[in-house]
């Protein structure tokens, strides 16, 4: 309504009320006509400024009127999103309390005294603690045996101190375990500074190196490390080569990758004995490596990249093993001499099979173990070198998630591994691999009286348009089971071949228990189902992800495990294209949406070679410089899609100093879906403006978003006090 005619209409008090009534995010209230209780008016959301931007290629023209946000330090674009975080927090002020209860009860599951499974390494055992009350780890070390003294590596709660957002990663000790390197981030951007302690005198040394991945991979002369640096798009591009006694300004730079689609890393062999680099694209591999006693020697290539060729390396006696899938769809596991690393002389150990996935593998000295996929499910394969014998651990439960876990011990018969399913919480063992014990080292502990016994899980397969078979997972309360009455959530990811295993996670309870049916749809572009799982979900067959998971709803209802106005969807990053792309095709299935830090301008993104990932990833979407990919990826690209019409109720999450997806993709896409929807049902943004990709730092607070969530859909729900 434009203020001049409301002056000529109506006079300067109607005026001043109108004025009342547009101010966003606030609510004002009046007595009702008695004089007694006080009625709210609506509140507003703030309306973004249009401004017009022609992008054009291939002869094609889209205006983006909200092109303007992408300016981070433009002060009202820092205005636009304090405006949607003040519209947030007033339109669910009356679920405060709702929220409050959510997250104290989240809270409430977790053991605030934990600590991790110690693991052994090099004569020391390994493990974090946390203390009660304190959000970070304490990370420590034991020598010889769990009975020794502790020694404190770093107690992340003191370096926390005054930072709103804070993390630690990339702990390595030197050979000697004397000196522990380490990265942090103050920022949330995921550009770490490396710092080294004397764990001697607990002195932190001065050297730092900035702009890096976090790690640091030591030599084995105890004072050289190799570390990676990243390029303005945040692509991991360059490693370089330090000594702990000279100044990293002059370090020396051992390998460039300059070709803009593969990103770079390093890492120790689990024998020790050499140092790798690995260079990576989407679809190709190239690995080299130099004897981690002569760190000075040139580095050597096991084999020059090919395209299309991808490959993993580890070694064990005078072998290099290599999981590839070079003739091996699905991969396959071979090996080569240390003198003769090209693949004309490797030697097949395990072939590619068309049913079964190749996943991952670990070298024992009496064993190797490898981890497959077969029908959607991990096993392990455990095979004894001597014979060629050997076995599958199963695991019993319809579906699970299994993997293996830290085993740096080479000369040793027990196996650890990881396993839980969607009623069994984070379980760690281990296995003996001759007598086929197994030994349960920690179970997590969630309080509250949860009981599996009171829960069920189910794995199906949905038949999707194609006729291809998309398995879904899920978990209801059995005493909240009623057919076809209960809400619905459903989560999917679908890219970069990830696989979504059906693991437990505490917090789901606050929905399971209050009747939701809890599900994941494991969609085309993971890699559930094998190679071609990931294949049929991406490039120019990225479209079956989003079919995929629509097909999946539409069984889940069919099989009456939900009722169909109380459905729910949720993905993030990735998974949130996937909530933008269902939303634009579907929002009559959805009562509500979540999308996290979603990927929603997908054309202008890979258009847009400055902006983190987006070279790197030309072999996952496309490269849309090319015609046939920017006409596929535009007919999917969510934000180009937004249209007047209904749309489902909406909850959209970023961070300012997302690395990954950029805040303004998530603010872009609110603000045109404002302009354009025809509904009533709220949409909402919620920036956290000290954090990135991953949410906020800490133990415990970052459930404070969990609950917004949960509020967000128990408040649709009418659920809002229970």
């Amino acid at each position: 309504m434009k203020i001049r005619s409301v002056v000529k209409k109506c006079g300067v008090v109607f005026l001043l009320a109108v004025l009342f009534l547009i101010i966003p995010g606030d609510i004002l209230s009046k007595p009702d006509s008695e004089g007694g209780n006080e009625v709210k008016q609506k509140i507003e959301p703030p309306i973004a400024k249009r401004v017009k931007k022609e992008l054009t290629k291939f002869g094609d023209t889209r205006i983006d009127n909200y092109f303007w946000l992408r300016e981070r330090e433009d002060p009202e674009v820092i205005s636009y999103l304090n405006a949607e975080n003040k519209y947030l927090k007033d339109s669910m002020k009356h679920t405060e309390v709702l929220q409050d209860n959510l997250f104290k009860e989240i809270k409430g599951r977790i053991v605030k005294d934990d600590s991790t499974v110690p693991y052994k390494k090099n004569g020391y055992f390994y493990y974090s603690r946390y203390e009660k009350g304190k959000e970070y780890p304490i990370h420590c070390r034991k020598k010889g045996s769990l009975k020794a003294e502790e020694e404190i590596l770093l107690d992340v709660n003191r370096m926390a101190k005054g930072h709103n957002y804070f993390n630690v990663r990339g702990l390595s000790i030197s050979k000697d375990n004397k000196l522990l390197s380490y990265g942090v981030d103050k920022v949330s951007r995921r550009k770490y500074t490396i710092h080294f302690k004397d764990l001697v005198s607990g002195k932190i040394l001065k050297n730092e190196i900035k702009n890096t991945t976090g790690s640091a991979i030591w030599a084995n002369d105890n004072k050289t490390i190799f570390y990676t640096k990243k390029d303005k798009t945040l692509r991991s591009f360059k490693i370089f080569k330090h000594s702990l006694s000279s100044d990293p300004g002059k370090d020396k730079l051992v390998f460039h990758e300059k070709d803009p689609t593969f990103s770079v890393f390093a890492f120790k062999t689990k024998s020790g004995k050499f140092i790798m680099i690995g260079s990576d694209s989407t679809l190709t591999s190239e690995y080299r490596f130099v004897n981690a006693d002569s760190p000075n020697e040139k580095f050597r290539i096991i084999h020059p990249r090919e395209r299309g060729i991808e490959y993993s390396v580890d070694h064990f006696g005078d072998k290099f093993y290599i999981r590839t899938n070079y003739k091996a769809k699905n991969f396959r596991l071979v090996s080569a001499p240390v003198s003769k690393t090209k693949k004309e002389n490797w030697e097949e150990i395990i072939p590619n099979r068309d049913d079964i996935f190749l996943s991952d593998f670990d070298l024992f000295k009496t064993y190797l173990v490898v981890n497959e996929r077969k029908y959607g499910l991990n096993r392990f394969r455990i095979i004894k070198w001597a014979d060629k014998s050997e076995y599958f651990m199963e695991f019993g439960e319809e579906a699970y998630s299994a993997y293996l876990g830290r085993n740096y011990e080479y000369d040793t018969e027990i196996l650890r591994y990881k396993y839980s399913s969607m009623t069994t919480p984070d379980s760690e063992f281990d296995f003996n691999m001759v007598t086929k014990n197994r030994k349960l080292l920690k179970r997590e502990k969630i309080l509250g009286g949860f009981d599996p016994a009171n829960y069920k899980t189910k794995r199906y397969f949905a038949t999707a348009r194609d006729d291809m078979k998309i398995p879904v997972s899920l978990i209801y309360r059995k005493d909240k089971f009623k057919k076809g009455k209960n809400p619905l959530y459903i989560y999917g990811y679908g890219s970069y071949g990830a696989s979504m295993s059906a693991s437990f996670r505490s917090y789901r309870l606050s929905l399971i228990d209050r009747g939701f049916v809890y599900a994941i749809a494991h969609v085309r572009g993971g890699q559930e189902m094998g190679r071609h799982w990931y294949e049929d979900g991406k490039l120019l067959k990225k479209k079956n992800t989003f079919n995929d998971f629509i097909d999946c709803t539409k069984f889940l209802l069919d099989e009456k495990y939900g009722d169909p106005s109380k459905v729910f969807a949720m993905g993030g990053s990735a998974g949130g294209l996937l909530m933008g792309a269902i939303i634009n095709m579907r929002p009559d299935m959805y009562k509500g949406i979540i999308a996290h830090v979603p990927w929603v301008d997908v054309v202008t993104t890979m258009l847009d070679d400055t902006i983190p990932l987006t070279t790197s990833e030309y072999d996952e979407w496309g490269n849309p410089n090319k015609k046939e990919y920017y006409e596929y990826m535009l007919s999917y690209s969510p934000y180009d899609h937004v249209e007047k019409k209904d749309y489902s109720a909406m909850l959209v999450t970023t961070g300012l100093h997302d690395s990954q997806v950029q805040y303004w993709e998530p603010a872009k896409w609110v603000a045109k879906l404002r302009y354009n929807k025809t509904d009533n049902n709220p949409l909402y943004l919620n920036t956290n403006m000290d954090a990135g990709h991953g949410g906020a730092s800490g133990r415990f607070r970052r459930y404070k978003e969990t609950a917004l969530e949960y509020a967000f859909i128990l408040d649709l729900l009418g659920m809002d006090k229970k």
